[in-house]
């Protein structure tokens, strides 16, 4: 299971380290690590997950480590760890490739990533070369003499290298012809190109001129001038293609019979030639040295995949960076490229991005490697090649259990609630990581005890350890027992499917009365939904299905906890209907260049010229309305009527998710003329909800006129509202008075009319630096900064620099962050780091831990994660009484 690292010790190194004005500034550069778990996967292989805030993004980085110091790369033996070549049997999803993997006997597929770029739009061959067991696969696209890849040796050891090809054609006669391109993904303008059963791609490349078939070294039947195109050669079967005059009238002349040779074999240039190896493009990471991309045109922030190894080679490092999401920005090529150095590289290369990075990795006892990484597509794109980790099988003899929750790693992971279950999974592994049967017994100690089919029956809160027992061999698994639920949540609000038959997914949260949240599972609620309508079943892992069983209908589901009594709705709807967004009735107030109202389908509508490309850089026309447009939350698609000229321009549709990010539907090229209507449909992982912030046109010279733009969306109708208790801490002015002392929350007053009782108020401005106040550690955190504008950075450095002061001071019982109502400036994730710190603070030093926020709309009282959470209301004065050591809680507030 994964391994988080400990947090006090890294906030005391962390804070140790600020201690030096340069390490401050190489921080400063480099961003913070928020997040990581570690997960062996196999001996000398293991997987690093992790989250990084840097000044203007967060990032989601994994990476397999590999150790190939015990292996060997040829065919020989098992050996140790291998990196080998992955696919070259068409586009497919890296997930399928390995599943297709022959990895020899004895061995097993233990990790994967995406390889080289590719000829998306034609062919869907890579556009590098390619090796498998020495044997050259596919040569770099014709026009370059060789190009960059990653090899590994016999040995196991990898290198950055140049691979070329050294190919030529034997006619009859001896004539002797250069060979320019072997299953490369285009022809080449002139000369010989050949393609085998090895080619790569999917369909053939237009061969763009005669075309032979050879079968054991001789001509199979005469030349055809234009060929049809085919998936790839028979085995046994090669296809020599002719380019150019002169090998054209060579091609033509060749006879049934004839012999012809052709020979082909990879060219490094300088060192031996790898026993596997796959093509990608820019050097990352030189000797040493992060190459500069700057002001190249695929420098930009984007998914990336790339490659690094050390200086002897004998360590890998496969790294995907997931982009395009508001969880992670992406990397530019420099940035990667100091990142891979960062890492340890001293050689990196970067292979295929965007849509295309995939990383797969395994766990002890797994019978096949998973997706770890989030395809910025949504989905796994389909790829022609990458590379693969293979691993010794193993004994398959019992060793260890891995044990795990159901649903695996997550938020919660290792927690219930008190009077709940947990369902609990022990998979078997041998000495080596590899798959081994044997099911186990169960036993538990502390809080909870293990049924026989391995569900955890949480007895008493706190901590308990699950044991998966056989024949001397054992896993665990520790357990955190929470106290009894006091409120239950759903993980969605609303469900909404398109149409019957659609399924989606939710869970269940119960929360203490510190606000710490653990799963429910199916067998501890009892469901009340229109039966006749949906279908609501478990999982398998630990959450909930709905799927419809009408074409259009709308419900409310209800749970139950069986325990407590506790409920919890959500909304469920199914079928789509168009919701308006913008009539364009306003156009007139749609401003931008090429932008004017028109007369739309149905009164009003937007004319959007595009004109020539000297006339305007791009060659583009937008319009923004006068504010930005809100979308229902859960649409599908946006839709909109555009009235075309036939001149192929393009209209675009532009969004902004919750946080700010930019997003661009892009529609098809208008080759009609009159009134159409398009859809577009929204990629599922934007953060929702999302603004429509303009529309625009593009591409060719034209004029389009848009109008009617709705939303294809399922109607659920409105989220369930929620009350919740008033908080302990909520008390009258006799509870705050019998506090040792007091500070309040609210505007400035003048000092004749200040109480003298507090010692000091907080009105909004948090200028102010870190102090500590009879035991209390205050952190005033400046929100004037978005979190992606470097202010999440700036918060996190303060709030980790006071976390590890407030742990080592003895007479500080607890911290204290506060901070401006601005919910716009503080995006999701970083709120919940901070809560996560705050809360993992709390536990592993006893103190107290609390937020107070300040000019909020109304005022709110609770907690999370045993954190107390005071948001005071604009315009009034709070008063707070302290008491950092109190038995119980340390705060009593009484709202203005």
């Amino acid at each position: 299971m994964p391994t988080p690292r400990p947090l006090l010790p890294v906030l005391l190194a962390w804070a140790l380290a600020l201690s030096s004005p340069a390490a401050a500034a190489a921080a400063d550069d480099t961003g913070i690590e928020t997040a990581r778990t570690t997960r062996q996967i196999a001996p000398g292989v293991r997987l690093e997950s992790y989250d990084r805030l840097e000044s203007d993004r967060w990032l989601r980085i994994d990476e397999l480590v590999v150790d190939t110091s015990g292996g060997t790369g040829g065919t020989g033996g098992t050996g140790g760890v291998r990196v080998e070549y992955l696919g070259g049997d068409g586009p497919e999803t890296v997930a399928e490739a390995a599943a297709r993997h022959r990895a020899g006997p004895g061995r097993r597929v233990i990790g994967a990533v995406n390889g080289d770029f590719f000829d998306v739009r034609g062919s869907g061959a890579p556009l590098g070369p390619g090796l498998r067991d020495g044997r050259l696969l596919h040569s770099p696209a014709p026009g370059t003499a060789s190009a960059p890849a990653v090899g590994f040796g016999p040995d196991g050891r990898g290198r950055i290298l140049r691979l070329g090809l050294a190919g030529s054609v034997t006619l009859p006669g001896g004539r002797v012809r250069p060979l320019a391109g072997f299953n490369a993904a285009r022809p080449p303008a002139e000369g010989f190109a050949a393609y085998t059963a090895d080619w790569p791609g999917a369909a053939l490349p237009d061969p763009g001129g005669p075309a032979v078939e050879l079968r054991g070294g001789r001509v199979a039947a005469a030349p055809v001038r234009a060929p049809a195109r085919r998936a790839r050669p028979a085995p046994g079967t090669t296809l020599l293609i002719a380019r150019g005059a002169t090998a054209t009238a060579e091609l033509a002349a060749l006879r049934p019979g004839d012999a012809v040779a052709v020979a082909a074999r990879p060219a490094t240039g300088a060192g031996p030639v790898p026993w596997a190896a796959v093509g990608g493009r820019e050097a990352l990471v030189v000797a040493g040295v992060p190459q500069d991309h700057d002001g190249e045109p695929n420098d930009t922030a984007a998914p990336r995949t790339a490659v690094g190894f050390s200086r002897d080679g004998r360590q890998v490092r496969l790294v995907a960076v997931d982009g395009r999401q508001r969880d992670s920005g992406g990397l530019t090529l420099t940035g990667l490229g100091r990142m891979m150095r960062r890492l340890g590289a001293y050689e990196a290369l970067n292979l295929d991005g965007g849509g295309s990075t995939t990383l797969l990795a395994g766990a002890a006892g797994a019978t096949a490697p998973v997706l770890e990484n989030t395809p910025s597509d949504g989905t796994p794109r389909p790829v022609p090649n990458g590379l693969v980790l293979t691993a010794p099988a193993g004994s398959g003899r019992l060793a260890g259990y891995r044990v795990e929750p159901l649903g695996g790693a997550g938020p919660d992971f290792g927690r219930v609630l008190r009077g709940f279950t947990r369902t609990l999974t022990a998979t078997g592994h041998d000495a080596a990581l590899g798959p081994a049967p044997g099911a186990p017994s169960w036993s538990a100690a502390g809080g909870g005890s293990v049924d026989p089919a391995g569900v955890f029956h949480a007895l008493r809160a706190g901590s308990a350890t699950a044991y998966a027992r056989r024949a001397g061999v054992e896993g665990a698994l520790p357990l955190d027992v929470l106290g009894p639920p006091a409120r239950l949540r759903p993980t969605r609000d609303r469900i909404g499917l398109a149409e019957r038959g659609e399924s989606a997914g939710f869970g269940l949260v119960g929360y203490d009365a510190q606000g710490a949240g653990a799963a429910v599972e199916p067998r501890d609620v009892t469901l009340r939904f229109d039966r006749s309508r949906w279908n609501v079943t478990g999982d398998g892992r630990g959450g909930f299905t709905v799927s419809a069983r009408t074409a259009r209908a709308t419900g409310m589901l209800r749970a139950t906890v069986n325990a407590t009594g506790a409920t919890a709705e959500l909304a469920l709807g199914v079928g789509l209907e168009a919701l308006p967004v913008a009539a364009l009735e306003d156009a007139a107030r749609w401003t931008g260049p090429g932008a004017a109202a028109a007369e739309g389908r149905s009164g009003r509508g937007l004319a959007l010229s595009v004109p020539a490309p000297a006339s305007l850089s791009g060659s583009a026309a937008s319009a923004a309305p006068p504010r930005p447009v809100p979308l229902p939350e859960l649409a599908r698609s946006v839709s909109l009527w555009v009235a075309g000229d036939g001149s192929g321009a393009r209209p675009d549709v532009r969004l902004a998710d919750a946080g700010g990010a930019a997003l661009t539907l892009r529609g098809p090229a208008v080759d009609w003329t009159g009134w159409r209507r398009i859809t577009l449909p929204l990629p599922p992982l934007p953060e929702r909800p999302l603004t429509l912030t303009g529309l625009s046109a593009s591409g060719a010279r034209g004029r389009l006129v848009l109008d009617g733009v709705a939303a294809e969306t399922p109607p659920t109708g409105p989220a369930p509202a929620y009350r919740t208790r008033p908080d302990p801490v909520v008390a009258g002015a006799a509870g705050v008075r019998a506090r040792p002392w007091r500070f309040a929350v609210g505007p400035a007053v003048p000092a004749s009319a200040r109480n003298p009782d507090t010692d000091f108020v907080f009105t909004g401005a948090m200028e102010r630096p870190a102090f500590t106040h009879r035991g209390v550690r205050f952190l005033p955190l400046d929100t004037g900064r978005a979190t992606l504008d470097g202010g999440g950075l700036g918060r996190m450095r303060s709030l980790r620099a006071a976390l590890a002061a407030a742990a080592r001071e003895p007479g500080t019982g607890a911290l204290a962050v506060v901070r401006q109502y601005a919910p716009r400036a503080v995006d999701r994730k970083e709120a919940a780091l901070l809560t996560r710190y705050l809360g993992e603070f709390r536990r592993t030093t006893g103190k107290r831990a609390a937020v107070i926020t300040v000019g909020a709309p109304r005022f709110t009282a609770g907690r999370s994660e045993g954190v107390l959470e005071v948001s005071a209301r604009r315009g009034a004065r709070t008063l707070f009484g302290a008491d950092a050591f109190a038995a119980g809680d340390w705060l009593s507030v009484r709202p203005g």
